[in-house]
């Protein structure tokens, strides 16, 4: 009676502790979070000590001390040991997404501060009103140029500062593709969303329609994409991949579909305007991003394609070169190896724009963006794809019935009546759900 008693309190005590650790979950402290906040608030110190732009100043006194918070908050889960680590990382991950993102942006647009991207965005919302087309034609100084789709127009439609629209837009595509929010505490992200990221609706959409195409909803990702393309010429790339994704594995009724939304989608956003001033658009669109026309673009980091642009005699028409060669080598491999999978489709548009990134003779560092999702998104969904599964196990010889409640030999069947022992099941045709029977694990052969 003692040790029956024992055991149910034993077993509460058990089923206790698991209903405490579903409600919240025990993580075993990992120190890499708390030195990869400690890094962050590195980086943003020194982007406001080195960086003559006042937005970039301003962000990186601010997001480096709420990277320091971060940091203090993580080592916590070290400290207090006794505490559930989820709950302090969750804050130290809350504490970097207010300190980097919450707080500059309300700040930076109650003071007015902004990147030029910002303006050229406004100003093309306003040229669209009054003259029907976002370009100039003859544009002469660098604020003259829209280098983006007629799509990104719309946003200095809207009333307000663009950057709540644009990032409103990226949180809301991100959520939907399934990415963890705190990712946006990233000095990468953080700092395009603070200052005015004009890539960061682009490649959240291109995350969603990725994330859209691997479930198999062919018309939402090719509306999703359409509207991509309509706003900068990086979305592109992911046109023909997802179509090669989704030929491959759903059938060619379910590419078709695809492409019968999307592409209607990108031309009707695109070419009437292409058509109303085909001059300021192509030295808008085309020719100013490539470095192809008298003025100089102030996208200038100094990456292979634009340090070969400047510093090597023909080197822009090489850095052209090598960037079509890696759009050929793209393309091939969607030919030869298309992607089975959301993972290996994000991976291979991860891998291509950091080619493209590197070779253009006008770029940046914040282009980084694009493989950084999107290798996130890959990651994310392999990460799922190999959630382990829990498969029941059949109960042990110690839960089976003693041998005191098996039949006696007397109430067995003969040896002369009772089958042979090629007619008795073996254990492998015993489903492993369910416990072996104990006249099968007695009966005498």
């Amino acid at each position: 009676m003692a040790k029956s008693l024992e055991h149910r309190v034993r077993h509460l005590h058990f089923l206790r502790r698991e209903r405490r650790e579903r409600r919240e979950p025990y993580e075993p402290y990992e120190p890499y979070e708390r030195y990869a906040w400690s890094g962050c608030a590195v980086v943003a110190s020194v982007l406001a000590l080195t960086s003559d732009l006042r937005p970039h100043q301003v962000w990186g006194v601010l997001a480096g001390t709420g990277y320091a918070v971060a940091a203090v908050l993580a080592r916590g889960a070290r400290i207090r040991s006794t505490a559930p680590n989820a709950r302090i990382r969750s804050t130290a991950r809350v504490a970097a997404v207010v300190g980097a993102v919450v707080v500059p942006l309300v700040l930076l647009v109650a003071a007015g501060l902004r990147q030029s991207e910002v303006a050229v965005v406004e100003r093309s919302g306003h040229l669209l009103l009054t003259t029907g087309s976002p370009y100039v034609t003859h544009p002469t100084a660098v604020a003259d140029f829209n280098p983006y789709l007629p799509g990104m127009a719309f946003f200095g439609v809207l009333p307000g500062d663009t950057r709540w629209w644009m990032g409103g837009l990226f949180v809301a595509a991100l959520t939907a593709a399934g990415l963890r929010a705190w990712l946006v505490a990233c000095p990468l992200i953080a700092l395009p969303l603070a200052v005015g990221g004009i890539d960061l609706p682009v490649v959240g959409l291109m995350c969603l329609g990725v994330a859209l195409a691997g479930q198999g909803r062919a018309a939402r990702a090719g509306l999703v994409l359409g509207v991509a393309s309509a706003l900068k010429w990086t979305a592109w790339p992911a046109l023909p991949a997802t179509l090669a994704l989704l030929a491959v594995c759903r059938g060619r009724r379910t590419a078709w579909r695809f492409s019968a939304v999307t592409l209607p989608t990108a031309t009707a956003a695109v070419l009437p305007f292409a058509l109303h001033d085909p001059a300021g658009f192509y030295r808008s669109v085309i020719a100013f991003p490539l470095g192809l026309t008298d003025t100089i673009s102030p996208a200038a980091s100094p990456l292979p394609g634009h340090l070969l642009a400047t510093y090597l005699p023909g080197g822009r028409e090489l850095a052209l070169a090598l960037l079509a060669a890696g759009a050929l080598l793209l393309a091939g491999s969607l030919v030869v190896r298309p992607p089975r999978t959301p993972a290996a489709l994000a991976t291979r548009l991860a891998v291509g724009l950091s080619l493209a990134t590197a070779l253009m003779p006008a770029t940046r560092f914040g282009y980084l963006i694009y493989p950084l999702l999107l290798g996130a998104l890959a990651y994310r969904t392999t990460e799922r794809r190999t959630v382990p599964v829990d498969i029941p196990v059949a109960p042990t010889s110690t839960s089976a019935p003693t041998s005191t409640s098996a039949p006696t030999s007397t109430s067995a069947p003969t040896s002369t009546s009772a089958p042979t022992s090629t007619s008795v099941p073996t254990s492998t045709s015993v489903p492993t759900s369910a416990p072996v029977p104990a006249f099968l694990e007695k009966t005498p052969v």
